[in-house]
């Protein structure tokens, strides 16, 4: 499939995949007049990487798991460097403290909606 129909189908821009073209993130083949045609699963692959783009982890990172992601299941894992995995601990352990942290600020907002609920029925109900 061309670019257009890759951007189409996952919702992520053309000027991004491109860019993770350049990141070796994604290699699509050329055809004879220099178009891009991403072969089977790049749809997949593609939403992966936006969702581990979301959860913070660089591209530098992502391309280095990214092979292991795209064979689930496997049982045969391929050389991994140390720094590699000294990397991803850290990313975990950020996106760990950015999930209490969110937990955190939906309690928040959880306990304010409780209090602020009554006030909203007690208001519409004077005013009638």
């Amino acid at each position: 499939m061309r670019i257009g129909e890759l951007a189409r189908r996952t919702g992520v821009s053309i000027r991004l995949l491109r860019y993770y073209e350049e990141q070796g993130l994604l290699r699509p083949t050329r055809d004879g007049n220099g178009y891009r045609n991403f072969g089977d699963g790049v749809v997949d692959r593609v939403l992966k990487i936006r969702g581990l783009l979301d959860s913070g982890i660089p591209t530098r990172i992502i391309r280095d798991i990214l092979p292991c992601l795209d064979r689930p299941g496997t049982t045969q894992m391929q050389v991994v460097a140390p720094q590699t995995l000294a990397n991803l601990e850290r990313e975990r352990e950020r996106i760990q403290h950015r999930i209490e942290e969110l937990t955190a600020d939906r309690a928040a907002i959880d306990a304010y909606l409780r209090c602020a609920r009554p006030r909203v029925r007690q208001t519409i109900e004077t005013c009638r």
